[in-house]
């Protein structure tokens, strides 16, 4: 039987695509998301934009505020590349930027087929079998606790829930953030975890 592929390149917003949340290191298994999770796939791309532009704002362009919601996005327009110039709030670019802010937010994991699923240890009800849910690579405590601060202000301010927040580290001291957020029924569910 012929396996059926994908098209990485498909942009599922402006800054994720479609290989990046279904990559997997075991290529041997096959991870084709159907339709209703590529949706979900990209309600999720859609706080990662939130969050990466809110990220670059605050810890890489200065501490500046991110701009309002809506509209032109404080003079941002839709772009996620910018100048720290282009900021209203923030005049002059810092000297070792060079100007350019788009630092990327990384994705470890997202869509899970059941059988990538339990290859990886993956709990049986886990929101990545569904498309909600991606583990988003951080360098260190810190920088997991800035996205994790962002995406629970993200929620407040625009009056959205998501359904988990976890901090993870394994036993060999890798930390990464795994966000999830459904079409319904978000449980808000914010913690760290030792696995």
């Amino acid at each position: 039987m012929e396996k059926v592929s994908i098209n990485k390149s498909i942009k599922l917003s402006e800054h994720f695509t479609l290989g990046e949340v279904t990559k997997s290191r075991h290529a041997e298994i096959y991870n084709i998301p159907s339709h209703v999770a590529i949706e979900n796939l990209k309600r999720v791309c859609g706080w990662l934009e939130a969050l990466r532009l809110r990220y670059n704002l605050r810890y890489v362009c200065g501490s500046v505020s991110p701009p309002e919601l809506g509209g032109d996005r404080g003079g941002l327009k839709e772009r996620q590349t910018f100048h720290c110039s282009d900021h209203p709030a923030h005049p002059g670019t810092p000297p070792n930027l060079g100007g350019e802010i788009n630092t990327p937010i990384i994705i470890n994991s997202g869509y899970r087929s059941p059988e990538l699923n339990k290859k990886v240890g993956g709990s049986p009800t886990s929101n990545h079998l569904t498309g909600c849910a991606v583990d988003i690579r951080v360098y260190g405590i810190e920088q997991a606790m800035r996205y994790a601060v962002i995406l629970m202000d993200y929620a407040d301010e625009t009056k959205q829930d998501y359904d988990e927040i976890l901090i993870e580290k394994n036993r060999h001291g890798a930390i990464w953030l795994h966000f999830a957020v459904r079409p319904k029924e978000n449980r808000r569910k914010t913690m760290f975890l030792q696995k």
